[in-house]
């Protein structure tokens, strides 16, 4: 978060018991059970830009303050919702830049979840009448178009990025959970091509089926080339203090990530994600124009790895807005249920929408339905012919109306 840069010096290792009086802090960090040292580093991060507001302003520890608004020391000496409000004019004058009305309620928001852990009673409408937040107005997304992906798709720079960010335009993936999924995870083999999401990496914490479009499928198998590729590979000798280059074929490992590019051992998916933004961004900016636009904050893009997941949403214009929701994972209603082999013929049917850059494909498939349909007009056209032949018959001799449809076709053939 950008408002708190002074306080990023802090280290997720150092995430553990204080003697500074504020071991209340490190006690509802514990009791939230984050999985993710990221996220728990956040939460660090806001709660000691809000300890040192009750520094500065009342001269005493987090702990000091839990037990001044408790009964552990015989009522509150300090009105909670003052101290709240002055907390968010602490927010915006403390801070040189300006601080979006976003980022103050997800600063009140964990502080008001840590006091309340500590049985400090806070009415929600005491504090909507005394604490005065600012509104938060949120601008319209503007939709991301086919020819938009499409013309991101080729100006990427590396196979590594142009694979990455098909897989989140034909699947709808978070961009964390795509990062998660390894070669081990992928068959090629089935029709259509899947992927297992680990439940572990998972928003939801919910296992999921990936379909992969045959676009996809193809993608993905270049990378794996091209990652497996045979290279030189440079080594120094300090002793001789020679270079040599040696020509080898990595060992393929179908239990590292598949966006990874060491072999032995998984980079911090973080890392991999922060590194494919920074080739995704440069990416935008070399492109220019509506591509490389921010919001009105000019700290967010108006383009980012989640402007797939939107534009996968858009099945729902097709007419499968419960199975969109299915399919970007979404938990979706109670009472939707489809078979896998459902979902596999709903997932045919949108896989031309999802594909973005094999026309080839898409016009071999146009070339089949064609086909289809020109077989189901002819089986029709002689349908209607026999139909009317059969009524001929009838009217010439009435008794025939009393005979099979099957023998009247008989006689006609």
């Amino acid at each position: 978060m950008a408002l708190l840069e002074d306080n990023s010096n802090i280290k997720t290792s150092n995430i553990g018991v204080t003697n500074d009086g504020n071991t209340t802090l490190t006690r509802y960090i514990k009791s939230m059970k984050i999985s993710s040292k990221n996220t728990a580093l956040e939460y660090q991060i806001r709660l000691n830009f809000f300890k040192d507001f009750v520094l500065k302003t009342y001269n005493i520890s987090l702990d000091e303050l839990i037990r001044t608004l408790t009964l552990q020391s015989h009522g509150p000496k300090i009105d909670v919702y003052d101290m709240l409000s002055d907390y968010v004019t602490y927010i915006q004058t403390e801070k040189k830049r300006k601080v979006s009305p976003m980022t103050i309620k997800l600063l009140m928001s964990t502080v008001r979840s840590y006091l309340e852990t500590f049985d400090v009673a806070i009415s929600p409408r005491k504090f909507r009448f005394k604490v005065r937040m600012p509104r938060v107005v949120r601008a319209e997304k503007e939709a991301l178009l086919k020819s938009d992906i499409q013309t991101i798709l080729n100006s990427c720079p590396h196979i590594k990025l142009k694979t990455y960010v098909l897989f989140l335009a034909a699947t709808g993936c978070r961009a964390r959970e795509a990062l998660s999924i390894r070669l081990c995870d992928i068959n090629f083999e089935n029709d259509p091509p899947t992927a297992f999401l680990r439940g572990e990496y998972t928003k939801t914490r919910t296992d999921r089926i990936l379909f992969l479009t045959d676009e996809l499928a193809q993608q993905l198998k270049s990378w794996l080339e091209y990652k497996y590729r045979t290279r030189n590979i440079g080594y120094y000798d300090k002793d001789n203090r020679k270079s040599t280059n040696i020509r080898q074929t990595p060992k393929i490992n179908d239990k590292t990530l598949i966006f990874s590019t060491k072999q032995d051992k998984d980079p911090a998916i973080d890392t991999l994600y922060t590194n494919l933004l920074l080739m995704f961004e440069q990416t935008l900016d070399r492109l220019g124009g509506k591509f490389a636009e921010f919001e009105g904050s000019k700290t967010r893009r108006k383009i980012t790895f989640h402007s797939m997941r939107r534009w996968v949403k858009s099945i729902t214009d097709q007419g499968y807005k419960e199975f969109s929701d299915s399919y970007i994972g979404h938990a979706g209603s109670t009472y939707y249920r489809k078979s896998n082999k459902e979902k596999i013929e709903l997932f045919k049917k949108i896989e031309p929408y999802l594909t973005l850059l094999d026309q080839s494909g898409l016009e071999r498939k146009g070339v089949d339905l064609q086909n289809r349909l020109e077989t189901m007009e002819h089986e029709n056209k002689d349908l209607r012919d026999n139909i009317n032949k059969i009524m001929e018959m009838i009217q010439q001799n009435p008794s025939l109306a009393n005979v099979k449809p099957e023998v009247l076709t008989k006689k006609i053939q």
